[in-house]
């Protein structure tokens, strides 16, 4: 721990002696700060790739996929994942550093000495900034990466089929085509008994069925194949159109017959990364800013659009000037049937319904289009502002996790955990929240966006100055004894009339 004295005696020393102090004190904070900021990055990093996990385990689980498949994923989910790690880190790091700084009165001594707790966060705020930048380059060059490797194999795993696997008594249809059911198992799980198969011949309404008494289940040595050895069975097989007389019934029966089923389906197959590539979640933002232009120039085209293609339809558009040219000079008519003969009423009437309801089918079309493009604009926007504000999150944290550290003065993991998954619960779910309103496109996307921001700068600033100002605002004392003073006076009043 830091003395006092020693403190007191390099503050009144010369200039060069309080450049060293300071310089052991920034060392001293930036020291306290990296481990804990380490070790949380890695645990949190861990949580949120289990809770992935825990979102997509019914799709991972039976499909025969092999370590090197899953690793894979791992570490692209993992790099997709940084982003939202790093800013819990420095908040639950922050708070621990200045909480064990606080709680072994290192902090008392260093404001003795006349050293402020902003000049004691300096260093660790450049060090943040610097966390910021490189949250900002990895958003930027290796989340789209990331992020079009792990959908593209996220894909690929969830529409793959499960491994395959029969068990007994229980009918299999994996296989498109076929249903196969195992009476019994031995051991080995080769030697089968009781086997039924019920084959469809591709769209044909035919019903053919092998049933045997016994017979060996392996799979081929290029693992493709399925193989039947059944002996001692029967083969119902139905020959023609079931709607026709002449359908034939064949029975055949056999001492030994091999039956073959495709497995490549079965496969795990990978698909070209290619077809997510125009995804704005894998797009940097330069990128963004270039589709962000060409959506905004499309949307300027809609106004000539809705007059060639709505208006196209309205006939009488080449006339409507020419009623105001020999305005008074005709009579004026107060209903078409005045003007119409009964013969032409009926017929003028179906043809305006049918331009009205040209008009509005053209209409509903062209309304469609343009908010299908403003709706792309929005998520194109909403990326573009993601790896900005998820960057800054780092330095939004760190003002609430550094002073409120040193206002409730305690280490470990106990209360700074507690504080540590308030805030980011309230940091997650704003911009959850503006993130989905800036989707639907009752907020703009830079205000969904920045909306935890606009909440939780005002909160930082205001407990940095609680801080500087050594506020009791979590000291329990303090309120037990405001408690108490209130209650004597409250008891003072109430004696005084007596």
């Amino acid at each position: 721990m830091l003395r006092v004295p020693f403190l007191s005696w390099c503050i009144g020393g010369s200039k060069e002696k309080i450049t060293q102090v300071l310089k052991k004190l920034d060392k001293l904070i930036i020291k306290a700060f990296i481990g804990p900021f380490v070790a949380t990055f890695f645990i949190t990093l861990l949580v949120l790739v289990m809770q992935f996990f825990w979102l997509y385990i019914d799709d991972f689980v039976g499909k025969g996929l092999g370590a090197g498949v899953i690793a894979e994923f791992i570490w692209y989910q993992s790099a997709v994942l940084v982003p939202l790690a790093l800013p819990l880190a420095v908040l639950l790091s922050s708070l621990m550093t200045f909480g064990n700084l606080g709680e072994t009165y290192e902090l008392v001594a260093i404001k003795s000495a006349g050293i402020s707790l902003l000049r004691f966060m300096r260093p660790l705020f450049f060090v943040t900034l610097t966390i910021c930048f490189i949250a900002f380059l990895f958003s930027n060059y290796i989340i789209p990466v990331a992020n079009l490797k792990s959908r593209t194999l996220l894909a690929d795993i969830v529409y793959a089929k499960p491994s395959f696997d029969i068990k007994e008594g229980v009918f299999y249809d994996k296989i498109s085509g076929f249903a196969i059911k195992i009476g019994k198992k031995e051991p080995n799980d080769s030697v089968i008994r009781d086997i039924i198969i019920y084959e469809q011949a591709g769209a044909s309404l035919q019903d053919n069925f092998i049933i045997a008494e016994d017979g060996v289940m392996r799979i081929s040595d290029n693992k493709r194949y399925l193989e039947f050895i059944l002996k001692n069975g029967w083969r119902y097989q139905e020959r023609g159109n079931t709607t026709q007389a002449n359908t034939e019934f064949v029975r055949l029966g056999f001492d030994q017959y091999t039956k073959q089923f495709d497995l490549s389906s079965f496969q795990f197959q990978r698909t070209s990364d290619s077809v997510n590539k125009n995804n704005q979640r894998m797009l940097s933002m330069r990128q963004l800013g270039v589709a962000i232009d060409s959506i905004r120039k499309d949307a300027n085209n809609f106004a000539p659009q809705v007059r060639r293609d709505v208006l196209s339809s309205a006939e009488f558009r080449a006339h409507l000037d020419s009623n105001w040219a020999i305005a008074g000079k005709v009579p004026a008519v107060k209903s078409f049937s005045e003007i119409l003969p009964d013969s032409m009423q009926q017929m003028v009437r179906q043809r305006s319904q049918g331009i009205v309801q040209a008009l509005k089918s053209n209409g509903e079309l062209v309304v469609t289009q343009y908010n299908d493009r403003q709706r792309d604009l929005r998520k194109y926007q909403i990326e573009w502002h993601r790896k900005i504000s998820l960057s800054l999150a780092c330095l939004v944290l760190f003002l609430i996790g550094a002073p409120l550290g040193s206002i409730i003065r305690k280490g470990g993991l106990g209360s700074p955990m507690v504080f540590s998954i308030i805030f980011f619960m309230v940091f997650y779910f704003l911009g959850t929240s503006g993130e989905k309103l800036s989707r639907a496109g009752s907020l703009h996307p830079f205000n969904g966006m920045w909306l935890s921001s606009y909440v939780l700068v005002p909160i930082g600033l205001f407990l940095t100055v609680k801080a500087v100002n050594d506020s009791q605002l979590f000291n329990r004392e303090f309120y037990q004894r405001a408690w108490s003073r209130f209650k004597a006076r409250r008891a003072g009043k109430t004696a005084k009339p007596a």
